[in-house]
């Protein structure tokens, strides 16, 4: 039987293990990082774990989400049954982690953050890439976007509708991690993370998606090694280690800090080979005949799926239930129930569902 003072010890020597960790923060990181310490807390108020930090404690709840697991049969630009080696939501999400991490540790911010941020920054991100999320937007809501259906799937849809609580830091970093086709770092400061470290994240994403969807589209053929930009490959390199190693030291070396904060910033060159790099993926696989003739079959399965989920309320608790979600507000309509299953299901779970519901089933 442990005694009652030796539990003291115990419990007191763990506590302590997080306020080390917090203090080793407030010692190391740069002025401008974010102290988990300082943390703006979370919706409903927790008792501190005694060995992780807030920011810790939401990395680990984003890695054992259900949104998180399913990332691995999500598509990032190439159907991912097609081929073991394409990426996946789930490895983009991992590659966009490990360049955050890496930056943020060169520029002594808050590791732990940044983490956070790139493993949950993609959770409600719909099946079949980019392309699900064009579809929502058409026959849900203009308004719809990945970002904002991360923050729903981790304030609203996780564990069975009582959400994972995350600080608001992670959150914020989620929410506008995104920035689509327009500026890396915009001109309204409104759109920006309010945390350094969710604007790395804002760089790491872009870094990682230019380097790897390049990758994956000479593997598929969709385009040559040779037909790739001379200024990106003169500027960036021509292997994917290349080009990242390039993107991250820059960043680091070019980064400055005034009157107490961080600007992040790329020289002239190397975000010009980006840029350049950028709009030739846009031209050539982004919007390819190939990824558009699959994007056009993945818009009808979507499609008939929402569609028929609206007209069959038995279908979509049945669903709703296999994908353990629920609880959801009350008053939440049909067609926010819809949208939330659509954009949560994995490909292959759309193409089963599509399958099951439309296709004759067999005589035996």
């Amino acid at each position: 039987m442990v005694s009652l003072q030796a539990s003291k010890k115990r419990s007191h020597k763990l506590a302590s293990i997080r306020e080390e960790t917090e203090a080793w923060e407030r010692e190391s990181f740069a002025p401008c990082a974010c102290l988990s310490s300082e943390s703006r807390g979370r919706a409903t108020q927790e008792t501190p774990c005694p060995i992780r930090t807030s920011f810790q404690r939401d990395r680990d709840r984003i890695v054992y989400s259900n949104a998180f697991r399913r990332l691995k049969h999500k598509t990032q630009v190439f159907l991912s049954p097609l081929g073991d080696h394409y990426r996946t939501r789930l490895t983009h999400t991992l590659e966009v982690s490990e360049i955050a991490r890496t930056i943020a540790r060169a520029l002594r911010l808050n590791e732990d953050l940044a983490e956070a941020i790139a493993l949950g920054h993609d959770l409600g991100h719909t099946p079949f890439g980019h392309g699900g999320e064009v579809v929502l937007k058409e026959i849900y809501s203009e308004e719809f976007a990945h970002g904002e259906q991360s923050v729903r799937v981790i304030d609203v849809l996780e564990n069975h509708g009582r959400g994972l609580n995350l600080t608001f830091e992670v959150r914020d970093g989620i929410l506008q991690h995104s920035k689509g086709y327009g500026a890396v770092v915009p001109d309204e400061i409104n759109e920006m993370p309010v945390t350094i470290e969710g604007r790395v994240v804002r760089f790491a994403d872009i870094m990682a998606y230019l380097n790897h969807d390049l990758d994956d589209a000479i593997r598929s053929r969709v385009i040559r090694r040779n037909q790739v930009p001379k200024e990106c490959t003169k500027t960036l390199g021509l292997s994917h280690s290349e080009r990242i190693s390039a993107m991250i030291n820059d960043l680091v070396i070019s980064t400055r800090i005034e009157d107490g904060e961080m600007h992040l910033a790329m020289s002239q060159a190397v975000s010009g080979g980006m840029t350049v790099l950028r709009q030739f993926l846009y031209d050539n696989v982004y919007r390819s005949d190939h990824v558009h003739t699959e994007f056009i079959k993945a818009k009808k399965i979507l499609s008939e799926l929402y569609y028929y989920l609206i007209e069959n309320q038995d279908v979509l608790e049945r669903e709703l239930e296999k994908m353990e979600m629920g609880g959801f507000p009350e008053g939440t309509s049909q067609k926010r129930k819809v949208c939330d299953l659509v954009a949560s299901i994995t490909d292959r779970y759309a193409l089963n569902l599509y399958e099951e519901i439309f296709f004759p089933a067999p005589q035996v």
